[in-house]
């Protein structure tokens, strides 16, 4: 007799994922308020009632989407400050997570754009990511200054505002360098910018 093989049951974690995934590339293209939940459902490849499994509602899923969308956008972030060489290698980093910011231009547009519509998920987003990835930011210029590598000033505030380009980056995919800029091109950015944040615009 012929056998057949199939596939291996998915994980509930596993379809979680994948609602999250297919909610993401959604809510990037058609807005929250154009996507339904069936829309979701077949995205994902799951029953409808196997969303309301995982999740309450679709503002559940839009707020799970963009909390944890931050959170792997500034984590990644503050991870390569923590692992510089140099104070000053700031330009690499910027031009990296700039990179970066092109190859995830669903999960910004979700992060960025929804949250504008929605306060309750801005103030969930500043609450539990944002004033957390400021704290860390805001130690590690602490430290550069406390080790005379940046001119003493106010570290909370240089913390906001260097997690602030990557918002105003991050915004549109096009509000700072367009996709199919070239390597040097964005290199180039990369480092005005990082030169800008380090040296200031007035002449020395």
């Amino acid at each position: 007799m012929r056998s057949f093989q199939t596939a291996p049951p998915t994980s509930e974690a596993e379809t979680r994922t994948r609602i999250l995934k297919s909610a993401q590339k959604l809510f990037a293209r058609r807005g929250y308020d154009g996507t339904t939940t069936r829309d979701l459902a077949q995205e994902a490849g799951v029953a409808e009632g196997t969303l309301f499994r995982h999740f309450e509602n679709k503002k559940a899923i839009l707020v799970e989407v963009a909390t944890q969308g931050w959170i792997e956008i500034l984590t990644d972030l503050l991870t390569e400050l923590s692992e510089m060489g140099s104070y000053k290698a700031i330009a690499q980093v910027m031009k990296r997570r700039m990179l970066n910011l092109h190859k995830n231009a669903d999960l910004l547009r979700v992060c960025f754009m929804e949250a504008q519509f929605h306060p309750d998920l801005r103030d969930r987003i500043q609450t539990e990511v944002i004033v957390k990835m400021t704290d860390v930011a805001e130690a590690f210029f602490q430290t550069a200054m406390d080790q005379g590598i940046y001119r003493r000033t106010n570290p909370r505030i240089v913390a906001q505002v260097f997690l602030g380009m990557f918002a105003v980056a991050g915004f549109s995919r096009d509000t700072v360098m367009p996709a199919e800029s070239s390597p040097q091109a964005m290199l180039e950015m990369a480092e005005g910018i990082a030169d800008i944040f380090l040296n200031g615009v007035l002449p020395r």
